[in-house]
């Protein structure tokens, strides 16, 4: 199987976060087959044996990033499948670029619970969520004066647990360069 993972508050060379190489041995360490990474913002992608357990190799490649340089931030992870449907679904196909900053999803922690309902936004109206499952929020953020919108810490502050955001052009782009064959779909 194939899976991304995607971090939280890390960007690969920096303080308390690998190098490339060492954010990919973790991941070859913990036992996945393969392990790259994608771009710089503690993006990746791996894959486990047939009967591997995902989420004990995500924690143990965790825990070797501990203690190889400090890190100590999440990671969350999707089967390429799930991202592979998400994209083909297309979800911000009705939104005018021109008219916000950025397009996002934002990976939730497993505990959220209670999610709200739709709309949903910050007071300032700089972030809207235009759809969420326990799982993901698909969010657009508009810039209000010098500052555009942050999904992440609108989610964060309100769930209070941890999330990690990604411009929806980056997922699209990891699922044109790892999705397999009769996985992309249409979109």
């Amino acid at each position: 199987m194939q899976y991304a993972v995607f971090f939280r508050n890390l960007n690969l060379g920096r303080p308390l976060a690998p190098t490339k190489a060492q954010f990919e041995q973790a991941f070859l360490d913990a036992g996945a087959i393969t392990a790259q990474s994608f771009l710089t913002n503690g993006t990746l992608v791996f894959t486990t044996k047939p009967r591997a357990n995902p989420k004990t190799l995500l924690t143990n490649a965790a825990k070797r990033l501990h203690a190889v340089c400090g890190l100590v931030e999440p990671g969350f992870m999707r089967p390429m499948d799930s991202l592979c449907e998400l994209v083909a679904q297309q979800p911000f196909a009705a939104v005018d670029p021109a008219s916000v900053y950025a397009c996002c999803v934002s990976f939730l922690d497993p505990r959220v619970a209670d999610l709200p309902r739709l709309p949903f936004g910050s007071l300032r109206a700089d972030v809207e969520v235009l759809r969420i499952t326990a799982t993901e929020a698909l969010c657009i953020s508009r810039k209000i004066g010098n500052t555009p919108g942050s999904p992440n810490a609108f989610l964060e502050k309100h769930f209070a647990l941890p999330a990690t955001t990604r411009v929806w052009n980056t997922v699209v782009r990891l699922v044109q360069k790892h999705a397999g064959p009769g996985q992309l779909g249409r979109y």
